[in-house]
């Protein structure tokens, strides 16, 4: 008998959607140069409210959207690859959901904190770049403008890949409850809270996460 369940609460479909958006911000804006780097870096300062945010809505977030219903172990990966899935493997993240994830949020982890630190030498430098040595900001703004974008971009463009697979191979609805919150189940499975008081709770967390950017950005001054 299928039901349809609450899945994603809004908070973190409002924070999916913000980090897709701010994402390709900053590729077109750090492509366009210019008076655009002004865009890049706020955008820059978005992302990084948005996963301070997300850190914390693992902990205190809804059911399937915290952290201890999608770290899987070892075996359950290899289980889910080998086609041998548990029930609940499809409810939140899957097995490789959680890896993409996992993979996209630490490199976007890794890119936001070396552009604190990066400088063109030209017009643009990061806010940080003063409370470090030379040395320290070189390898920042190497990684920042090499490997960083380029491990994002194949992790976006990966992440992509493995929604379309899902979708037109699989026929597992991805899109729709990222969009709505819920899911039609085969089978019993909790719902995520998702009331005013919860997004309530998210809205604080977002403003604080948003105020301790702002005080960071404001260290190097």
């Amino acid at each position: 008998m299928h039901q349809t369940v609450r899945i994603w609460d809004l908070p973190t479909r409002l924070f999916h959607w913000s980090l897709a958006v701010s994402i390709v911000a900053l590729v077109v804006s750090a492509k366009v140069g210019g008076n655009a780097m002004l865009w890049h870096f706020r955008f820059g300062y978005a992302v990084l409210a948005l996963l301070l945010f997300r850190l914390v809505w693992g902990l205190v977030g809804g059911r399937w959207s915290r952290f201890v219903a999608f770290v899987y172990s070892p075996a359950r990966l290899l289980r889910y690859l080998r086609g041998q899935t548990h029930p609940d493997d499809e409810v939140g993240h899957s097995p490789t959901g959680a890896l993409s994830v996992f993979g996209l949020l630490g490199v976007l982890g890794l890119q936001v904190f070396s552009g604190l630190f990066s400088d063109d030498e030209i017009a643009s430098a990061g806010p940080l770049t003063s409370l470090v040595s030379g040395d320290w900001v070189s390898q920042a703004t190497s990684y920042h403008k090499g490997p960083g974008q380029y491990l994002i971009l194949g992790l976006v463009a990966l992440h992509l890949l493995a929604i379309v697979f899902y979708v037109r191979v699989k026929k597992k609805a991805l899109v729709r409850p990222m969009l709505l919150g819920d899911k039609v189940l085969t089978h019993a499975a909790p719902a995520s809270r998702d009331d005013a008081v919860s997004r309530s709770v998210a809205l604080v967390v977002l403003l604080l996460c948003s105020a301790a950017v702002g005080w960071l950005v404001q260290l190097g001054n």
